[in-house]
């Protein structure tokens, strides 16, 4: 199963441990994980993954895969910028966003829109009003990593 891991690219420290625990937690349940292969969220669940043993999907906004983190196992360059957030929308099974940023907040449009399961851990507390029962909300990495399992769209 792909579970695409979303989130900022300049993280705080308790998403980056957040994330890092996610991309551990995806691979330990053997799944593939999916990000914008950057940095910040996306860095930190690539690592946790790739500590795992796991793969690690970068859908990257640039023209060259010299761009992935150091943990990304396959680095997808679309020359796309920020419409690659759709690529991820679409190929995910299931989202995990983790905080909120104006990208992850399209991730999460789009993944609504598309009628893909998002789970939502330390994301913005307006996001509840707005995605009322589109998305749901976790309390730790090892709940989202369950929610996202149960309800993926395989």
């Amino acid at each position: 199963m792909l579970i695409a891991v979303i989130g900022v690219a300049s993280a705080t420290p308790e998403e980056e441990a957040a994330a890092e625990a996610v991309g551990r937690l995806i691979a330990a349940d053997g799944h593939i994980l999916l990000c914008g292969g950057r940095g910040g969220v996306m860095a930190a669940a690539s690592r946790g993954a790739a500590q795992a043993g796991g793969i690690v999907v970068g859908i990257l906004p640039g023209s060259s895969p010299d761009e992935a983190n150091p943990w990304v196992t396959v680095p997808i360059a679309t020359g796309l910028g920020e419409a690659r957030n759709a690529i991820i929308a679409r190929a995910a099974h299931t989202l995990i966003a983790i905080g909120t940023g104006w990208g992850t907040l399209s991730e999460i449009a789009l993944a609504v829109k598309m009628g893909k399961p998002v789970v939502a851990l330390g994301a913005a507390p307006f996001l509840r009003d707005f995605a009322v029962g589109a998305v749901v909300w976790a309390s730790s990495p090892e709940e989202a990593v369950r929610l996202a399992v149960a309800r993926a769209s395989v």
